[in-house]
């Protein structure tokens, strides 16, 4: 979403690097150049007034850090602007001293509210809370069944006893559902509420009805992110009718140019708490103002990316493989399967590559990543017998045919999957021979990532058997004898793999990232 908005900024900012010293035409300059960005991401224009005031003033009464260039200076203090805009710190949910929990969930229709509740009901549900959802949302069509949908879908029960569709008081079930979450022990309460296309007296009166009585601890405002200055509207209409306590921003996965993350902050005051970033149930994030600035500016989101790889990853696998490697064991391929379906659970590679420092210089690569080529990878892994995997030495020409047909791929992809997989298990075997855990850009070590992740030999861009990054090749070489060539054509003799490029494997090319 922030992609447009991130060149901008780089862009505004470049024109300051090779310069010596921070003159006030320079900060005009950048300042001007910030402020065309902010307004063409569809900022709202009292919040960009402010952020480039607070930008020059500081620009220009900040003496100079000694170890930092003027680019670097003033990319500080975006940052640390970009950060107070969008509230400053992550704030969680407030939880009742006498449960339940109750969580109000307000906003106009079509920005996601029902399914929002399923995603924070089993967000609350991992971290060992007891949610009930409740079905006040009576009058769009099919509401309350979409809701209990959701529910099934994410594992909390959803209290319903009204059919919707017009039919049953939004009141009434949201004072019954607090009886009932007292008498199922449920210690949180998440009351789904109606929407309207527009906001109206009507939508309004009831919203304070039922914030009435069931007195919430919490009243969220959902908000598409793709609404642009409508949000701002939206937000300052609901925070003065019922009172807003925070905003949940949906669809931050999509193609707007982010604008309602940087202007619902400041004209509510009320920060951001959370993100909805894909269709899953478990597509949800607790918003980390400093995290989003670092995407934005191109810094990477390194503690999210972490995050993720703990969730993705089954701590009993990656014990037992750490235990292996550290013993010498050689590395397998069904240890490769087991790592390569890790990293499908982590979401879209390109989104897992973008949180690393220093990836917007690769958008169009990560742009044009395939994820089925991590399918592909597995349908030929899948394809080979038990011993072929613990042993891919075994792995003759007839055997690679055989594989090829059976993953509904061909010998070269075969072939180039097998020595992906050899620069792997070297690399497995470097650790082992205490080198450590692989390291990302600056140094930081991530446990728990897998072979596979950018810059290790699993998946593209790979590193040789002394770590030297990979030099790019032409792809596929084809021999110049007719006779061998239509050999290696029918798979019996093996030709030579192509090089790992993007173009040869599908995969971008992060030979100099390391992690």
């Amino acid at each position: 979403m922030f992609g447009q908005l991130s060149d901008r900024l780089g862009a505004a900012l470049k024109g300051l690097r090779g310069k010596g010293r921070l003159t006030e035409a320079d900060v005009d300059s950048a300042v001007r150049d910030i402020r065309v960005a902010l307004l063409d991401a569809d900022v709202a224009l009292p919040v960009v007034r402010e952020f480039c005031a607070r930008v020059k003033e500081q620009a220009l009464s900040t003496e100079l850090a000694g170890s930092m260039n003027p680019a670097q200076h003033v990319v500080k203090i975006v940052h640390a602007e970009l950060v107070r805009t969008l509230g400053g710190q992550a704030r969680r949910i407030r939880h009742a001293k006498q449960p339940p929990t109750v969580i109000l969930l307000a906003g106009l229709q079509g920005a996601g509210k029902t399914t929002l509740a399923g995603k924070l009901a089993r967000h609350l549900a991992d971290q060992g809370h007891t949610p009930l959802l409740v079905a006040a949302d009576l009058q769009r069509p099919n509401a309350v069944d979409q809701l209990r949908i959701v529910g099934e879908g994410a594992g909390v029960p959803v209290y319903a006893p009204q059919p919707g569709n017009g039919v049953g008081d939004p009141v009434t079930v949201a004072r019954e559902s607090l009886e009932v979450a007292r008498r199922q022990v449920h210690d949180t309460v998440i009351v789904d509420t109606a929407g309207r296309l527009a906001i109206d007296a009507d939508l309004m009166a009831q919203l304070q009805r039922v914030r009435d009585v069931v007195a919430p601890d919490e009243v969220l405002l959902v908000i598409d992110a793709m609404t642009g200055q409508d949000a701002v509207a939206t937000a300052s209409a609901f925070h003065e009718a019922i009172g807003v306590d925070g905003i949940v921003l949906t669809k931050l996965d999509g193609d707007a140019r982010g604008g309602a993350a940087l202007s619902v902050v400041g004209v509510t005051g009320q920060p951001i708490m959370f993100a909805s970033v894909g269709e899953k149930v478990t597509d949800f994030e607790v918003f980390h103002p400093d995290r989003l600035a670092g995407r934005v500016l191109d810094m990477g989101d390194v503690l999210t990316l972490i995050e993720q790889s703990e969730r993705a990853f089954d701590a009993d696998q990656q014990a037992r493989l750490a235990a292996k490697v550290s013993k010498g064991e050689q590395f397998t391929l069904e240890d490769f399967l087991e790592q390569m379906q890790s990293v499908k659970k982590m979401g879209p590679i390109s989104k897992v590559f973008g949180m690393l420092p220093g990836m917007g210089q690769m958008k169009d690569q990560l742009e044009q990543f395939d994820d089925r080529e991590l399918v592909r990878i597995e349908a030929i892994i899948q394809s080979m017998t038990p011993g072929e995997r613990r042993d891919p030495k075994v792995l003759d020409a007839r055997r690679r045919v055989r594989i090829a047909n059976g993953s509904g791929t061909s010998v070269a992809e075969v072939n180039a999957l097998v020595k992906k997989f050899a620069a792997a298990a070297t690399l497995m075997k470097q650790m082992a021979g205490g080198k450590g855990m692989p390291k990302l850009p600056g140094g930081m070590a991530v446990p728990g990532l897998p072979a596979g992740m950018p810059g290790m030999p699993g998946l593209g861009g790979g590193h040789g058997a002394k770590g030297k990054a990979a030099k790019p090749g032409k792809g596929a070489r084809k021999s110049g004898n007719p006779a061998k060539r239509a050999a290696a054509e029918r798979g019996e003799v093996e030709p030579a793999a192509p090089t790992n490029t993007p173009e040869s494997t599908g995969l971008p090319d992060l030979s100099k990232f390391r992690i």
